[in-house]
């Protein structure tokens, strides 16, 4: 859990919702509890607090008093929209300004996707 430069309550929320991403935590079961998290990641519970605490201001989590945080329904698609966005900025934006540099069309990148798809 050591993304560098990445505040740890951030590198929190990142696991929480990479367990959402990949269904190991679906939407509408328990997230783990702050002390859980400080528990198992060796941290202070208030730092782990804030990040569950983003989760719930992004409508990712939702706090049923009492009883703990909760996956929200619809969370998952809203992850993993959120994310393709974040893929494309970071990945193909650049992949394309690197292309067109290099004379190459769209279409041309394209059947180089389809032939590293091919490999074995």
């Amino acid at each position: 859990m050591n993304e560098e430069g990445k505040p740890l309550f951030q590198q929190i929320a990142g696991l929480v919702e990479n367990a959402i991403i990949d269904g190991s935590l679906p939407e509408e079961s328990q997230a783990p509890s702050t002390n859980e998290l400080a528990a198992f990641h060796r941290i202070n519970p208030a730092t782990a607090a804030k990040g569950l605490n983003q989760l719930v201001a992004d409508g990712i989590l939702y706090k049923r008093r009492g009883i703990g945080m909760f996956v929200s329904a619809g969370a998952r698609d809203t992850l993993a929209a959120r994310r393709r966005t974040q893929f494309a900025d970071q990945y193909l934006a650049p992949l394309v300004r690197e292309a067109d540099k290099l004379g190459m069309s769209i279409a041309e990148l394209k059947s180089m996707l389809d032939q590293w798809e091919e490999r074995p």
